[in-house]
Formats: structure tokens, sequence, C-alpha cells
């Protein structure tokens, strides 16, 4: 066993400390994201051709207080869910553990009973009241073998469980799946659920503030308090910073709200009127819509707004850029052929070319890396639909189908799933959903909520 501090913690970017555990052998630093196993943690196997089949019964309290235990409580359920999220495990349900004992310890592990229920591995946590807060203990055991195979101790703050559970989910995918995990990510997206108005009258509901929440809907919180118009939001590669629209002096301009460190910044300084702005993927510029020379065109320029180029020079509309993930190329919408379709232009403003060939296409999104694919929404019908575009392939495969509109993709840093806006649902919301369509999650129920982008 070993212990090893790494991380403080404060405020809302509290994280769990934590130290590895199992396998009798000492580490003197802890794992890098995305750092291969090491030769003392093995790495769990199913039935030849499936996902190992996981089961993740409740954390043990080991303290009698009413704090631990709901922390307990919380921190199993909410790691089954992100556990079972990324679909790398055949998550076992939990109401079928009820006929099995609870462990005696993290080291009494009632194997026999895990592997009538078919489990190839099982995970069994302890959580205990310390001075300074929590310490949450965490192993996965090979069923079958009947020794573990990968550990973790935690300590911490008791004020948020549920980063426990995100810490544990993305470490576990990470050394047993290879897989960076999104459950310490977060959406951001503009609602306008408080139902200010503008003009202080309830009935006119001009204001959209900007919002973030956990990837999965938990902890929505609001960002701007300006009372107007606030749109777009995209994060900076950092997660630290949030660029949108604002028209909190009464035309659209951009603004980098520095969410933790709560200062703002105004990158295009009120010249022209500018939309759409996302970071490129090393933070160190933006790309954005101005209307500045008179026509809608794209540009780029530093993250102070310093060495502005004009990228694109059309008659016709041209908005919504999107970076490649190696920044040498952006994605925008244009209607310079007649109906808005996908382009394609190299950050030096050479290269165009159209890469849709739908009735009316908007709002790409180019995916992160390994995938080549950008997400955008495509008109089917009366309502929108997402579609994927393969820019090596050429082909575009569909994952919703008529049930309401549905626009505005974004991707998750892993390029797994993809949170859009939807109506299916009545008003406004935002949804996430895999990149095969499956496992749709409904994430916001509250106002009308739009244009959702998602942390790295």
């Amino acid at each position: 066993m070993l212990a090893l501090v790494i991380v403080a913690s404060a405020a809302i970017l509290a994280q769990p400390t934590f130290a590895k555990a199992t396998a009798g052998k000492q580490s003197a630093a802890p794992p890098a994201q995305g750092q291969q196993p090491t030769s003392v943690e093995l790495r769990l196997t199913g039935e030849p051709g499936t996902p190992p089949r996981l089961a993740v019964p409740d954390l043990l309290a080991l303290s009698p207080d009413r704090e631990t235990q709901e922390a307990a409580k919380t921190i199993s359920e909410v790691l089954w869910d992100d556990i079972n999220f990324e679909r790398e495990f055949n998550v076992i349900p939990r109401d079928t553990y009820k006929s099995i004992p609870a462990a005696g310890s993290i080291d009494a592990v009632p194997f026999d009973r895990w592997r009538e229920l078919g489990a190839d591995g099982v995970i069994i946590g302890t959580v205990q009241k310390t001075p300074a807060g929590i310490r949450v203990e965490m192993r996965l055991y090979n069923v079958r073998a009947r020794q573990s195979a990968y550990g973790r101790e935690y300590t911490g703050s008791a004020a948020n469980p549920r980063i426990y559970a995100h810490t544990m989910a993305d470490e576990l995918h990470d050394s047993q799946r290879g897989l960076r995990g999104v459950a310490k990510t977060k959406l951001a997206f503009i609602s306008d659920r408080n139902r200010e108005a503008v003009l202080a009258t309830v009935e006119k509901r001009d204001v959209k503030e900007v919002f973030i929440a956990d990837y999965d809907g938990a902890n929505q919180r609001r960002i701007t308090i300006n009372r107007t118009m606030n749109l777009y939001p995209s994060w900076s590669p950092d997660g630290r910073s949030i660029v949108y629209t604002s028209y909190r002096s009464g035309v659209p301009d951009l603004v980098i709200s520095n969410i933790y460190a709560g200062t703002m910044e105004s990158p295009t300084k009120g010249v022209g009127q500018n939309w759409l702005p996302v970071f490129s993927p090393d933070g160190s510029r933006l790309a954005f819509t101005s209307s500045r020379d008179g026509n809608s065109e794209l540009y780029v320029s530093n993250r102070d707004g310093s060495n502005l180029v004009r990228l694109t020079n059309n008659p016709s509309i041209d908005t919504t850029p999107t970076w490649s993930p190696t920044g040498t190329q952006i994605a925008f919408t244009s209607d310079r052929r007649g109906q808005p379709q996908i382009f394609v232009v190299n950050t030096d403003g050479t290269g165009l070319r159209q890469i849709s060939f739908e009735s009316y296409a908007d709002r790409p999104t180019w995916s992160p890396a390994p995938y080549n694919e950008i997400a955008f929404s495509a008109r089917t019908g009366p309502g929108f639909d997402i579609k994927i575009l393969g820019i090596a392939t050429g082909e575009t495969r569909q994952i919703t189908f008529g049930e309401g509109t549905n626009e505005s993709p974004a991707w998750s840093p892993n390029g797994r799933h993809l949170a859009f806006m939807s109506t299916r649902a009545g008003r406004s919301q935002i949804f996430t959903v895999d990149r095969d369509g499956r496992n749709l999650r409904q994430i916001t129920r509250d106002g009308n909520n739009q244009t959702p982008n998602w942390s790295q």
C-alpha cells in the first residue's frame, strides 16, 4: 500500500488526491493521462469478442455518520453510471446484486457468488471519514483469478463525492481499456431558465445566459449574470475559459470568461459584429464570424485579438467555423452555392472546397482524433437531424431520425459521443448520444437550452 498526494483541492475545481494500490509494488508518482498500465496492474478480460462483465456494488461506509453513508451511496451510483456510459464493460444491473452479501471489508470478497452471477470483475470500495474529509479506496478484482487487478485510494473533501466516482471511472477506463473517459468533462450551453427579461418584464424572455454542467447533466450552474443575450459558448482546451457572443454592449461581440479566475476578456473590442467564436486546438487562437468589413466572413486571430486574418471573401454568408484537430483547417457553413452547405478551408485561406451536398447543412463540428469526421445539422423534413460525414470516405451516416428537430452537435473530447439540441421532448433541450446513435440521454429539463459545447 502506498500514498501520495498530488493535487490540491478547492471550490468547484476540487479534485480528490489519490494514491495507487494493489499488487504489492510502490510507485513514486501518479500515472499521467494516457499512460499505459504498469506491470503491477492486470487487465480484466471477458469472453473472446465481448467486453468484460463488471459488477459495481455499493461501496462500504466504514464510518457511521450520515455524510459518509451518503457519500458512499452517491459514489456507488455515479461510478456505475460513468462506467456504463462508455460501453467498454458489460456493467451488470445493480438490482441483480441484492442476493449477494456485501463484502465484509475491501479484502473479503465473496468471489464464488460473483462468479455465479457471471461477473468477470467486481469493484469493491470503501469510504471512511477523516479529519479533513473522506478517504475512498477502490479495488477491481478479477473474479476468476480471485485477485486484485487494479486499485486506487483517494482523499479529500466530502463536499462533492461525485468527483471521486468520475476520477475512478476515467482512471479505470485508461488503465483497463486504454480509453480516455469523459466522466470529468463538462458541457456549456445557453438557457433562458431563469425567466428574466432584458426590460425586466417576465413575458419578454430575451435573456439567455451561459450555463455549465457535468457531462451527465449534474451540477448545472449559471456562468453569466449580465441579463442580456449570451450565445454560442465554446470551451478553451484547458477547460478554464469559455468564449461566447454577448449583446451586453448592445451589439454582438466576443467575450472570454475565465470562469475560475473570475475575469473577462474582450478580444474583438467591439469592432464590428462578431459571432460564433471557437478556440483553436492549442487555445492560442480564435476563429469567428464577423461583419466588420460589411459582410459575414470568417476571421482568425490570436486569443487577445491581435494578428487578425480574414479567411473568406465572398458576398454570401460564411459562418459557424470549427477547427480541424491539427489546427490547420477550418470547416464552416456557407450559402455561396445557394443553400447552406459545409465547406473546408486551410487556415491561410487556401484550399477551399465543398464537402456536404445536402438540401441544407449547417453547424459543422470537427471530431477529435483519431476520428476524421464532421457532424452537422441537416434538413431532413420539416426539421433537422444530426448527420456525420467521413472526411476521407465522403460517406455520410444519420444518427437522429425525425424526433423533433435536432441541431448544434458538439463532440465529446474522445470522439465517442455527441451533445446536441433537440425539441423531441417539447422545448429545446440538451441531449447526448453515442456516435452510433445509441445511448440517447436527456441532459437539461428546465427552460429552453441550446448550443451545447463539450469541454476537453
